[in-house]
């Protein structure tokens, strides 16, 4: 295991006399159980620790209690351990375990990383461990027997078109409604209700992040007003509306919560496994670009996080709420403002299609930022497209591809760039309020020139956002709901 530490040395002079640096500019190696490397400059020491538990020799966290978020995006999960401060204490990263070369069993999967990962926190860490949160990925949908907690037919992934159920969804929603997307979860509700054969009585509808922490309290049916709102839930109004309720399949809604919210204690034979203590609670936990619009830190309305994983998805903080399904926007609460965004399914994962990482780091290297790249293309892993336009029949446009390597990458940044330029621009038309400044999550915010190139096309100052993993705005939900 691997696990990052980072200490901030303005707000965290502690550290220092511990390790007895005289000088703060210089790099060290201590020799310890755990063989921790300490880098030193200006801004923060940063901590690695290599091996299943930390160093026995350092007092790393001074029996502070420490809060735990996970955060379970498209390809893989990542936990982020933080003290009261926010202050990261440890990080680890998995892939999902595949069943063969090209299958997951998406629900084992989530499962099985759940549990390696807590197994992945070192010993002296889990025994600190005060409270817990998980993010999923937007409307990925399970809808479980209530009786057993078993799925009773496989999940409905987040990019997961269900055109069938439109038509009916449309007829009973209010117009323009985020229910009214092909993906959304309500449409994977109505289509699963129209689908399955046999009794229904028993069966509960759980997002990704509800089901992973119902493995860790037990209690059956929670979920939170983020999670939910693509089912039909009104943050605004606190409850499900009654054109909802009047449907038949009104009673397989879950209850619903603010993100963050304490559900209960951790399950007594997950406790014991991993050696939790006995008040470790379990809150109530959000989407991943929700999570990672928390880890930023963007508090003024005008500020916008882009997250730049597996997907792009965008949210800008503002006054107005703005829901709109013909364009795939939506708005969720948070506190007394809004975060207004949509989600594309363009991004890093059709990068990763056609390049390795060390290719995009090479290739990156070597592209001017500042120049314009006449290619003009619409990076899709498959066809179908939520966000800046709603259309199930939009095919990937990746041709015609270049002889150079470094021409075709950077006209697939560039394009990717321009379907973020036009997803902050349709927001604004809506009505929301203007963005001023871009902040960046997810794998894409360390590729130092894209961030360039998508200043350059926004005409926006765009930087790295201080924390860019869902997983440390998880974190933050867990540290809210017991402080």
């Amino acid at each position: 295991m691997v696990a990052l530490l980072d200490h901030f040395t303005s707000s965290h002079p502690l550290i220092r006399p511990q390790l007895g640096f005289p000088n703060y500019n210089s790099k060290k190696w201590i020799q310890g159980a755990g063989r921790l490397w300490i880098v030193n400059n200006s801004r923060y020491i940063r901590m690695r620790v290599v091996g299943s538990k930390a160093p026995k020799d350092v007092n790393l966290v001074d029996g502070k209690r420490l809060y735990l978020g996970m955060d379970f995006g498209t390809s893989g999960a990542r936990y982020t351990l933080i003290d009261k401060d926010g202050i990261i204490r440890a990080e680890q990263k998995r892939e999902y375990p595949k069943k063969s070369k090209d299958v997951i069993d998406w629900v084992h999967s989530w499962k099985l990383t759940l549990f390696q990962l807590l197994e992945d926190i070192p010993n002296e860490f889990r025994a600190l461990i005060a409270s817990i949160s998980i993010d999923g990925t937007s409307s990925t949908t399970m809808i479980i027997d209530s009786t057993t907690g078993e799925p009773l037919c496989r999940p409905f992934l987040y990019n997961e078109s269900c055109p069938d159920a439109v038509s009916i969804v449309t007829s009973i929603a209010p117009v323009n409604h985020t229910v009214c997307s092909s993906t959304s979860t309500l449409c994977k509700l109505v289509s699963w209700w129209n689908s399955y054969g046999s009794s229904k009585d028993s069966a509960v509808l759980l997002h990704q992040a509800d089901w992973l922490l119902w493995l860790l309290h037990g209690k059956l049916g929670v979920s939170d007003y983020n999670n939910a709102l693509k089912v039909g839930y009104d943050p605004e109004l606190e409850s499900y509306p009654p054109w909802l309720l009047s449907q038949a399949y009104s009673y397989v809604l879950p209850s619903v919560q603010a993100p963050g919210t304490f559900i209960g204690l951790v399950k007594e034979d997950v406790r014991t496994r991993f050696g939790l203590p006995k008040d470790c609670a379990i809150c109530t936990g959000t989407t991943d670009s929700i999570a990672a619009f928390l880890a930023a830190r963007a508090t003024q309305t005008g500020k916008s996080v882009t997250s730049l994983g597996s997907t792009l998805a965008i949210k800008l903080l503002s006054t107005n709420r703005i829901d709109d399904a013909r364009y795939g926007v939506y708005s969720h609460r948070l506190d007394d403002k809004w975060l207004v965004g949509g989600a594309s399914n363009t991004g890093g994962a059709v990068l990763k299609q056609i390049f390795t990482d060390e290719q995009l780091k090479n290739l990156s290297e070597q592209i001017d930022p500042m120049k314009v790249s006449p290619l003009d293309y619409y990076p899709l892993q498959t066809v179908g497209e939520r966000f800046p336009v709603a259309d199930p029949k939009l095919a990937p446009r990746l041709t015609p591809r270049p002889k150079s390597d470094v021409d075709y990458l950077h006209g697939i940044l560039e394009s990717i760039a321009r379907i973020e330029g036009e997803g902050y621009k349709l927001l604004t038309d809506l009505g929301a309020t203007p963005v001023e400044e871009v902040l960046t999550a997810g794998g894409g915010a360390q590729n130092e020139t894209w961030t360039r190139i998508r200043e350059r096309i926004l005409g926006l100052p765009v930087s790295r956002a201080q924390q860019t993993e869902a997983a440390y705005g998880a974190a933050l939900l867990a540290l809210k709901g017991v402080e």
